[in-house]
């Protein structure tokens, strides 16, 4: 239930939260439980950024300084302050304020941040999962709600899934470096120099699983750190299908591709301030300084609000801005991403216009070349297909005007088509890994945001400067991407609402990587 506002309190735009179909309420929170939420505000410069995102994409491969960022892009200490007074007038602790994040984090009694931001906390169960939810609108006072994008952290509902996927009729499977020969990623190269921030909502992983798995490929064990955001721990759970198996999926494969590059993974509860919290802090890690950011979780865009939709997206536009490459799955449901309404949908935060989203194939290999490639799709044995299709929210950006996106399914809408490029995701010809003791072999368009990670790190180190944005480049480049074989069509398939065909398509995007020939082509095109 929405609290109606106080006098001179307004609707917070964009934070409208609604309950899922099969709710039940249990009973209200504790007025005493204490509770943290994270504040993002607004970009005091927010024009100019898109002004010189507007560059980026007329110049792939530039970047803005991080000197430059923070001191154009920080919050304004006007508005910081603004909100720890409105804080401390409501009892609320400020736990810290990060001006480059431009996130602040209060922290209080249940009642007394309800009564802060108008709105009432209840606990709910849904599918068996119990959680601390809210729904309406939130409220703050008019003064701030010009400053305030977003408050998160209220409702701890689940937010996100992973996208890896198993299948009982396995017919084959790959280890990561079969798979990097079969897309012949540079083997010169092994990503030295570089750090890949991978994000995970769940789950762990076992140092020694990670021992054994590199010393049966043959590889040198890459280096991997645990980065701790809002509570959220490597604790693994011991059980390959949860979310251990998306953590070593993810690390595995990008250690196996890319075993020189440092591997950070920030742990974050899977809630909306979780993921986001996570995000910003890879994006302004200053200590292990990402170049590619790889995640593997995501949800419809309906379960979003635009609150969260729209300060995630601004996250991966200042990554973005900074030269950091955002990998996202495009989801492992097909063209309804799971959503039993008739409708389609695609996967946010894959459907970020700042984000590389991750199509999947399925692909069959005879020897060390591929023999045949086709859209990962099946949905009649019940084991998912590549996510894909045309945003409901995002619009078609300028750089995507280049190629035939086409109408959505739902309407006459021509928004952000997704994904943008692909790989390999069908687990029956999945990838090898090893987690909580066990080998196994799994697939999922989860697997395919590591591996374009791994090879965008191979880039980078050869470069000797990071890739950054790379949408526009794929998309302004297409045909001659096409014609040096950098890209490879794929035009067989379907992932139910959406088929392939020549050129790009909602369903494997621009295709999938000769990695040598795109390190040619990205090398002459961005030459400094």
């Amino acid at each position: 239930m929405e609290s109606q506002p106080r006098h001179g309190f307004t609707r917070l735009t964009g934070s409208e939260r609604t309950l899922p179909a099969n709710v039940r309420r249990i009973k209200p929170v504790d007025p005493r439980e204490r509770i943290e939420v994270s504040v993002y505000l607004r970009d005091p410069s927010a024009a100019r950024l898109v002004g010189d995102m507007k560059a980026h994409a007329r110049q792939p491969g530039q970047s803005t300084s991080r000197e430059a960022y923070v001191s154009e892009h920080s919050a304004n200490p006007e508005d910081i302050a603004r909100v720890e007074a409105f804080a401390h007038a409501h009892d609320l602790d400020v736990v810290e304020a990060d001006p480059v994040a431009r996130r602040i984090v209060l922290a209080g009694d249940a009642s007394r941040l309800a009564t802060a931001f108008g709105t009432e906390l209840h606990h709910y169960t849904s599918n068996g999962q119990t959680f601390r939810g809210r729904s309406g609108y939130l409220h703050v006072p008019a003064d701030l709600e010009k400053i305030i994008e977003g408050i998160f952290g209220l409702d701890d509902r689940p937010q996100a899934q992973p996208h890896y996927a198993t299948s009982k009729a396995q017919l084959t499977s790959y280890t990561p470096p079969q798979l990097a020969g079969l897309y012949d990623f540079p083997g010169e190269l092994t990503g030295s120099g570089q750090c890949v921030a991978i994000i995970e909502l769940g789950g762990g992983y076992k140092a020694k699983d990670l021992t054994t798995y590199f010393q049966h490929l043959g590889i040198p064990q890459p280096e991997v750190v645990s980065i701790s955001v809002d509570g959220g721990k490597n604790r693994p759970e011991g059980d390959a299908n949860s979310a251990d198996g998306e953590v070593a999926l993810d690390i595995e494969i990008v250690g196996a591709v890319a075993p020189g590059a440092r591997i950070a993974v920030y742990f974050a509860p899977n809630t909306d301030r979780g993921f986001l919290d996570a995000i910003s802090k890879a994006v302004h890690d200053v200590t292990n300084h990402p170049s590619v950011i790889s995640i593997s979780w995501g949800a419809p865009e309906a379960y979003w609000t635009s609150q969260a939709m729209t300060a995630m997206d601004r996250a991966f536009q200042v990554a973005a801005a900074l030269g950091v490459t955002v990998c996202c799955a495009a989801g492992d449901n097909g063209s309804s991403d799971g959503i039993d309404d008739q409708q389609a949908h695609v996967d946010f935060p894959a459907s970020s216009p700042y984000a590389l989203g991750c199509g999947g194939t399925r692909l069959d290999a005879e020897g060390d070349q591929i023999a045949s490639e086709v859209v990962w799709n099946e949905l009649a044995n019940e084991e998912g297909a590549t996510g894909g299709g045309i945003s409901d929210f995002f619009d078609l950006p300028a750089w995507q005007t280049s190629v035939q996106v086409p109408l959505s399914l739902n309407s006459a809408r021509r928004g952000r088509g997704v994904p943008d490029i692909a790989g390999n995701a069908d687990p029956q010809t999945g990838y090898q890994i090893y987690v909580d003791g066990k080998n196994a072999s799994f697939g999922g368009t989860s697997a395919v945001s590591p591996l374009w990670a791994g090879l965008i790190a191979l880039l980078n180190q050869k470069r000797g400067k990071a890739v950054g944005y790379l949408n526009p480049f794929l998309y302004q480049n297409y045909p001659q991407l096409l014609e040096s074989k950098a890209l490879r069509d794929i035009t067989s398939g379907n992932n139910g609402g959406y088929s392939a065909g020549p050129g790009w398509d909602a369903c494997t995007g621009l295709g999938t990587p000769d990695g040598a020939f795109l390190l040619q082509a990205l090398l002459k095109a961005l030459s400094d």
